[in-house]
């Protein structure tokens, strides 16, 4: 009998390892700011340029490590489990694993659009989320006006794309359990096994044997008198 396997969950356990691999050295969303600089964000790195100097940020760092283990974790126990689907534990492994690389993506779209919209409301200026458009900010120079233009260009790249498919696999993966983990029970080749067979008839105790004698019978003839 061939091993059972949550395909499903291999896919999305290699895709979630590849997806940290990846994320690393490319971005998942990016943005560019004219010539000033280009900032690129992804949960487990981020990198920001500003006038060609490398800014670090170590709160931003610490949230990169965070968000680094969290998806290894994730990833390397949806592996385990998807080739140990029916044992007693993996329903708690595919609970751990399957729901984080989904949470990791839609923790890292929530500020991506909260960021946006608090500074339009503070400076009343509209940066793209995809997309590109240029902003101009007005700047007063003794008492004349001067308003300076950028050209913002930004968009998700594709391991942004890559981390939604391998949440998309997971959560495949939790629908797909019930079916790798069922066991079948178990049924007798012959079914005539499983008749019951017919009681086997018990044979009443005879009767105790009588100890008394029998009566003399009135049948006898006399005894001869004596001469």
């Amino acid at each position: 009998m061939l091993p059972k396997i949550n395909w499903f969950g291999l896919a999305g356990g290699t895709a979630t390892i590849i997806v940290v691999i990846v994320s690393l050295y490319v971005p998942w969303w990016q943005m560019s700011v004219g010539e000033m600089g280009t900032f690129g964000f992804s949960p487990v790195s981020t990198n920001a340029e500003l006038f060609g100097t490398v800014v670090t940020m170590p709160l931003i760092w610490a949230l990169n490590l965070v968000g680094l283990l969290f998806l290894i974790t994730s990833g390397a126990i949806m592996l385990v489990y998807s080739v140990l689907p029916a044992k007693p534990y993996s329903k708690h492994l595919l609970g751990f694993a399957y729901k984080k690389p989904l949470f990791t993506v839609i923790f890292f779209i929530i500020p991506l659009i909260a960021f946006p919209l608090i500074l339009q409301s503070i400076l009343n200026v509209s940066i793209p989320l995809n997309g590109t458009s240029t902003i101009a900010i007005p700047m007063g120079f003794f008492g004349g006006g001067i308003t300076i233009s950028f050209l913002i260009s930004a968009g998700f790249l594709w391991p942004f794309w890559l981390a939604m498919v391998a949440a998309g696999l997971c959560i495949a993966a939790r629908l797909y359990h019930r079916k790798v983990a069922f066991i079948p029970e178990a049924k007798p080749a012959d079914s005539a096994l499983t008749m019951p067979l017919p009681p086997t008839p018990v044979a009443s105790p005879a009767p105790p044997p009588s100890t008394s004698s029998p009566p003399a019978s009135s049948s006898e003839p006399p005894a001869p008198p004596a001469s």
